[in-house]
């Protein structure tokens, strides 16, 4: 039988990359996970839609279990299987007249039931070891408790004396012998449907257990003294503030307590205004009286499965309190048990917001057995609370670490979150400052967990942006840097000290600063952060230079450009991805002397489903990228005029000749806006380079943004964000500082901002690399050519004779071909050596479509007019005499 996940339409999948895994745990986890495939309950795979992050849960023999976290993202987008959980009245009809009972646990009850193949691509998890998905039903998917119900109930159809409620089986008989035949049924079923028990949890033949808050014997059903132990332990009030608390909480159940009125009258003269405390006779029997009906049948309920389940927990300065009741279909309220505690010493100096969490987190493993497999309603009168345990969990990473650690511990219970103000919230606030004393099965509270969730939250904070202040107290802890920071404050010895060469070389001009050890403007980093912050600089894939140049503003460490070498070599995703730029000679443009006076446009896609509109600023290198699901003119358009909205208007825009650009729309647009509008030469998308170059920068980014589960929106964002942001190899600025006139703030602006200044060397150093393979062509006007014929197949390489007839610019011909003057790059002219009749006839008809276009921008505007030569039209005719006598 295998089980099926069922998923509302329309969903998005959501993928999260694993959690920070200490040290310590990774060889034990990774022993687990090899367990898990060999016993085929995991299997691992290479790319996945969904992937949810791991817990540590630890075990009490001193093992952990792997859990998965599925409440950030595939419970929401599950359509919960509605199978009914038994009500315990019917269980309890069955177990009547039993005499002896046993009880069967499962072990890991959920990992054997199989799932089918679609179900399995929704629980994958990930891990520092990969992914890996269930082959079986997980702990933690919202519909494991009804599906695993359903197994049960069909895998013990039939049975006598049999009862299931998850995966707790109770087994009784009339007699002994009775009861081993329906133990042994029992054991067949289980086998046929290849169940494995926990024998260590199971218990035969007893005279009692404890069933789902019950005590069931030969007798009959026996309420559970726990349930009713903080009501009936419950202390008397010493004073008004107690008194109240407990006249709240008896009025929350007044439905429910015949004549409370007048049982109260006696508590009533204590709450008037200038009268002395005086517990009498009267109240003490009044208390006693009120205590014993709130602990009756007429207060409780029994525990129902079908009704809705709150759990509401309140905290005061004595104790924590809670109670756990039925919503009724009225919409009254009846409680199912009650619990209180009173705080230890070092509990009682929480804060007040930390008390409130210990008292859901007491509520929650006190009514363990009625809260796990099933939603339910958690009720607090502490606002924060909603938000640090709220439904969308995972583990917050901004709160106190002591409500970081209650956090994890809550990731294993399906429920919602509610407020409820103080005034209607007297069923716990009375419990929480009438607390019955302290309850040492909570107080001792496994030591392992706490260290396991103090460990986690820990690793929690590496997700926080790095501080100075974090560098300042690692700094101290650091081995190599405690020598250095001692060497600056009393002095450097003559010789440099062993394993500090690279400090001593520059120690004139190391200095301390708040903790931390500067060089410069720069924070020498320990060695414990070096890989958080490489990580950081590589987040989007940058290239070496980029990661260096960022990171050369901000901190240092000796070998951090090996480093940064090595991290980018590393890089599975950067070496799948990354292409061999192409080589061509390179003619550059005039650099503008201000931002947006001109952009260099162009298209990218289809790619991932949409078309990619690129915007680049000729100064600055500003980027603009515009995600369109069309590439049509008025696409083109609205979304030049949504940016010339944010950044008014450019004097030029360079872009190849698509029909997009060369439409009449296109070009009444231009001149209305007065912007003049270049096109590149046919076929030569060399000559509208930055707008080409980004197209293929786009695309690596979001193929390794992509490649790593994010959203493209996301990706995209993120990728602007760091290329707006990080120094451009050409200007040594960031496109803000050029564009904004002002730096974008990061997380490192944390550490120690900077900016350094533009630099002309750079570009010259590039263009005397880019030419090195180039070769200079020298043609002069009449130079009889074979030019690039785009005319039958724009993709083949074909050749037409011409005459070059002017030049328009540093690498732009004028070339008279047949009837027509067309327009050239040199790189499209080559010499002839022969010549043809049209070589004597000089005429201008029809001028080629192609706009203009030159590296050097010194091409004219397109609606100039070529040149027309002023000869005599008429047909000229060779003299045939003069032909004879050469």
């Amino acid at each position: 039988m295998k089980a099926h996940l069922y998923v509302k339409s329309d969903v998005i999948p959501k993928f999260h990359k694993p959690r920070s895994l200490p040290f310590a745990y990774q060889q034990v986890v990774e022993t687990n996970l090899n367990r898990l495939v060999h016993e085929g309950v995991l299997t691992s795979v290479n790319v996945a839609k969904w992937a949810a992050p791991i817990v540590i849960v630890p075990k009490p023999n001193g093992k952990v279990r792997i859990c998965a976290d599925f409440s950030t993202g595939v419970n929401q987008a599950l359509d919960i299987d509605q199978y009914p959980l038994p009500k315990p009245n019917d269980l309890f009809v069955v177990l009547n007249g039993g005499t002896k009972f046993s009880k069967i646990d499962f072990s890991e009850a959920y990992l054997q039931v199989e799932l089918d193949e679609e179900s399995k691509e929704l629980v994958i998890i990930n891990t520092h070891k990969g992914l890996f998905k269930f082959n079986r039903l997980p702990f933690g998917i919202a519909s494991a408790p009804s599906i695993f119900q359903k197994i049960m109930d069909q895998m013990l159809s039939g049975l006598e004396g049999t009862v299931c409620y998850l995966d707790d089986i109770i087994i009784t008989g009339k007699n002994e012998i009775d009861h081993l035949n329906n133990l042994n049924k029992v054991f067949s079923r289980i086998k046929e449907y290849g169940f494995h028990i926990n024998q260590g949890k199971c218990s035969f033949l007893q005279n009692s257990v404890e069933y789902l808050g019950f005590i069931i014997d030969k007798f009959g059903i026996h309420t559970s003294p726990s349930k009713i132990k903080a009501i009936v332990n419950m202390p008397k009030p010493t004073n008004v503030s107690q008194l109240r608390s407990f006249l709240g909480m008896v009025t929350h159940y007044a439905k429910f307590i015949p004549k409370l009125t007048d049982r109260l009258l006696p508590f009533y003269s204590l709450l008037k205004k200038d009268t002395s405390w005086q517990w009498t006779l009267t109240c003490d029997k009044a208390f006693t009286s009120i205590k014993r009906l709130l602990g009756s049948p007429l207060a409780l309920t029994h525990y129902d499965p079908s009704l809705p389940l709150v759990l509401a927990a309140d905290a005061s300065n004595a104790g924590v309190g809670a109670v756990i009741y039925h919503r009724f279909p009225d919409g009254t309220e009846k409680a199912i048990a009650h619990a209180s505690k009173t705080l230890t010493s070092t509990e009682s100096k929480y804060a007040q917001i930390e008390k409130e969490a210990l008292a859901i987190i007491y509520g929650v493993q006190k009514f363990d057995q009625f809260l796990r497999g099933r939603q339910f309603t958690l009720l607090t009168d502490h606002k924060p609370l909603l938000t640090i345990f709220g439904p969308k969990k995972g583990i917050p990473t901004t709160s106190a670490n002591r409500l970081q650690r209650w956090a994890i511990r809550l990731m294993g219970y399906t429920y919602k979150i509610e407020y409820c103000s103080t005034n209607h919230f007297g069923q716990a606030d009375g419990l929480s400052r009438l607390p019955v004393g302290p309850d040492v099965s909570f107080d001792n509270l496994d030591p392992g967990a706490v260290r396991l969730v103090a460990i986690i939250q820990e690793e929690i904070q590496k997700e926080l942006p790095l501080r100075a202040s974090h560098i300042a107290k690692t700094t101290r802890k650091d081995l190599i840097l405690q020598q250095v920071y001692h060497y600056i404050l009393s002095g450097w010895p003559t010789i440099s000290p062993e394993k500090l060469e690279s400090y001593f070389r520059i120690r004139n001009e190391l200095s301390t600063s708040h903790g931390c050890i500067t060089w410069g403007i720069r924070t020498i980093i320990p060695t414990c952060f070096r890989t958080r912050l490489l990580n950081h600089l590589h987040s989007t894939h940058s290239g070496m230079g980029k990661m260096k140049a960022e990171a050369r503003r901000y901190f240092w460490w000796p070998s951090l450009d090996k480093d940064i070498e090595d991290l980018v070599h590393q890089c599975k995703i950067c070496s799948e991805i990354a292409k061999q730029p192409a080589k061509a000679p390179l003619q550059q443009w005039n650099v503008p002397n201000e931002p947006w006076k001109r952009i260099h446009i162009d298209f990218m896609g289809k790619f991932l489903g949409f078309y990619f509109l690129i915007v680049v600023d000729a100064h600055s290198k500003w980027l603009e990228v515009f995600m369109m699901n069309d590439i049509s003119t008025l696409s083109t358009i609205s979304n030049l005029k949504t940016l010339f909205a944010r950044y008014g208007l450019c004097e030029e825009i360079v872009s190849d000749n698509g029909t997009q650009f060369t439409s009449n729309e296109f070009t009444q647009f231009c001149a209305r806006n007065g912007i003049r509008h270049i096109c590149t030469s046919p076929g030569h998308p060399q000559s509208n380079g930055q707008a080409e170059r980004y197209v293929d920068i786009v695309k690596t980014a979001l193929k390794k943004g992509f490649h790593k589960g994010g959203k493209l929106a996301d990706v995209l964002s993120k990728f602007l964000f760091c290329n707006r942001s990080t120094p451009h190899s050409t200007t040594n600025l960031s496109p803000a500082e050029l564009f904004l006139k002002r730096r974008l703030r990061t997380v490192l602006d944390l550490l120690h901002p900077n900016a350094m200044d533009a630099s002309s060397v750079t570009r010259q150093r590039y263009k005397l690399n880019f030419d090195r393979h180039s070769k200079q062509r020298h043609f002069k006007i009449d130079d009889k050519v074979l030019v690039r014929d785009f005319r039958k197949n724009p993709s083949k390489v074909e050749w037409t004779s011409g005459v070059l007839i002017s030049r328009i610019g540093s690498r732009l011909w004028s070339i008279k071909v047949g009837e027509q003057i067309w327009r050239r790059h040199e790189n499209q002219i080559r010499q002839r050596y022969w010549s043809t009749d049209d070589d004597l006839i000089v005429t201008h008809q029809t001028t080629e479509s192609a706009d203009c276009d030159d590296d050097s921008s010194s091409c004219s505007p397109p609606d100039q007019q070529s040149k027309v030569l002023r000869r005599s039209s008429r047909t000229r005719k060779p003299v045939h005499r003069l032909i004879e006598q050469i």
